[in-house]
């Protein structure tokens, strides 16, 4: 099984977090983690590029759900790019296109970003 890793860009304002290998039960407090030491830095721009993320499982998922209430009532949001079908697919299954923004690129993530705080 692949090993995960979060390797993280910054861009003004918005925190970018670049997932690799596999999200499942026993990766997702790395991911939960990660997201939380955001938010306690008030950084509530994020953006979780899924362009190197092989596989997620519903705990993967869940780790999302956390953390979104708190970030949209602070204006902020997590906005999803760069998914693998395979990925985007277990994503769409559980409705989760209804629920976060999910857009092809980093750049029109941060775009989104930008009109929204404009």
């Amino acid at each position: 099984m692949a090993e995960f890793q979060i390797t993280n860009t910054i861009h003004n304002n918005i925190e970018e977090l670049h997932l690799h290998g596999y999200l499942d039960a026993h990766t997702a407090p790395q991911l939960e983690a990660a997201i939380g030491v955001l938010v306690q830095q008030d950084k509530f721009n994020i953006i979780v590029n899924f362009k190197e993320l092989d596989y997620i499982s519903s705990a993967g998922l869940g780790v999302f759900m956390v953390f979104i209430e708190e970030v949209r009532n602070n204006n902020g949001d997590i906005k999803l790019c760069e998914m693998q079908p395979k990925v985007f697919t277990v994503f769409d299954l559980l409705g989760f296109p209804m629920l976060f923004e999910i857009v092809p690129t980093t750049q029109e993530a941060i775009t989104k970003f930008i009109e929204n705080n404009g």
